[in-house]
């Protein structure tokens, strides 16, 4: 899983380690959606159905219940963070304008190309039995000024009461500016309390996770039973589409490196070929970050250079996670039959944006539904089909990881060139 660790403000601090059962929650989903394709041709009592049912239900909710407290900490820890490396001097300046570059990029060529791709691969009839349970509410969508109107809430308790996840993003991204501002000890004791609270919903996520296994496996039981064979075609479809967006990603990497870093597609690639091998091994960027340092020095990046822009690419930069979290809002929206606006679009790729600054730290798991169920629920797609996903997510996390790590080399590459350090060839 892709994950990491870092620093915020002028206090270091460590998020809990969360160790979940990835291959038992994914055998689960196989075993799940198996047995409910056998029973599909058996009479299975009414409320022996419903007590399944209702099993994943409760799981479910008790993964969507963490979301907001969980986002609200980790967006206050994540800008703090990224604001006291803006304050590191002009290297961190240019690594921070390219990462936002890279992750606005990501947002646009998913916007465009999810729709695109699921034209021309439709999306398998059979997934529509992933969307039981899920309310059919006719979507609405605002004009352009009640958009403005809602990007502020007048009361933050009533707009986390209602889910509203924009403006709760908006407030909790200018909480945290605010915060930078404070005098130390305020501010410290601040991000004690935030870290403190991240830390109390990652144990209980972590807790709800470690039986995703039992939920899962209701979840997957009832889709089997309404879809047969095929959820497991749409399953492969959705992984593969949503992990074509990672590799997007993956490629712009070396276009960056030659265009921006002055870097030769070849060499660049022989350079990064064995911290792209740790990559897909470990699914850890962190676990990947000597092998990047060593490519790094392949490619002729100063020490200096590398030793600072890679552990804070690490900490705070995953490249992918704006262009796949949202082409996986948007793959739900299609399944659902919701027609996303450009206004809509927008709105996903600025909360995208900002949720993927607090949630880096994060088990890929985790990260999944923290990043995923806010731009969701901006968006007004519904998030219940996520609680059968995040169990493959293991699968589209290793596009994730190769992507990372390339883009993190080739983005150092780029840093030490324009920041005036002399290259060695």
């Amino acid at each position: 899983m892709d994950n990491s660790k870092g620093k915020a403000g002028d206090s270091s601090f460590e998020l809990v380690a969360v160790r979940l059962p990835v291959l038992a929650t994914f055998a689960s989903l196989l075993l799940g959606l198996a047995a409910g394709v056998g029973a599909a041709d058996l009479a299975m009592a009414p409320w022996l159905q419903d007590s399944i049912a209702l099993i994943g239900t409760l799981w479910l909710r008790a993964l969507q219940m963490t979301i907001i407290p969980l986002v609200a900490s980790l967006l206050v820890l994540g800008i703090v963070q990224m604001i006291t490396a803006a304050r590191a001097g002009t290297a961190s300046i240019t690594f921070l304008a390219l990462v936002f570059a890279v992750l606005i990029a990501g947002g646009i060529f998913t916007a465009i190309a999810m729709p695109l791709l699921l034209q021309i691969a439709p999306i398998p009839e059979a997934a529509a039995g992933f969307l039981a349970n899920v309310p059919q509410d006719e979507q609405i969508v605002p004009g352009i000024l009640d958009f403005a109107e809602s990007l502020i809430a007048s009361n933050v308790f009533a707009a986390a009461a209602n889910t509203a996840m924009l403006p709760l993003t908006i407030f909790f991204a200018v909480f945290a500016v605010a915060i930078a501002k404070l005098p130390n000890d305020q501010g410290r004791t601040l991000l004690g309390f935030f870290h403190a609270l991240a830390n109390a919903m990652l144990l209980i996520i972590g807790w709800v996770l470690w039986i995703a296994p039992l939920g899962v496996a209701a979840l997957a039981f009832g889709v089997g039973l309404r879809s047969g064979g095929g959820a497991f075609a749409a399953l492969g479809h959705y992984i593969l589409v949503v992990s074509a967006m990672g590799g997007f990603i993956f490629v712009l990497a070396y276009v960056m490196a030659s265009l921006l870093g002055g870097i030769s597609p070849a060499r660049f690639a022989s350079a990064v070929l064995p911290a792209q091998a740790v990559a897909i091994s470990t699914q850890s960027s962190l676990a990947s970050l000597p092998a990047m340092l060593d490519s790094s020095n392949r490619l002729g990046v100063k020490s200096a250079t590398s030793e600072f822009v890679l552990p804070l690419a690490v900490a705070i930069f995953r490249s992918t996670s704006v262009a796949m979290n949202l082409a996986v809002a948007l793959y739900v929206a299609a399944l659902a039959g919701i027609e996303i606006s450009a206004a809509l679009i927008v709105v996903g790729i600025l909360v995208a944006v900002i949720i993927s600054i607090g949630s880096v730290s994060l088990p890929g798991s985790i990260s999944f539904v923290v990043s995923i169920g806010p731009i969701a629920l901006a968006m007004g797609v519904p998030i219940e089909p996520l609680a059968l996903l995040v169990a493959v997510e293991m699968l589209p996390d290793i596009m994730r990881t190769l992507a990372n790590v390339t883009m993190n080399v080739s983005v150092v590459s780029i840093v030490d060139r324009w920041t005036g350090r002399e290259r060695a060839d």
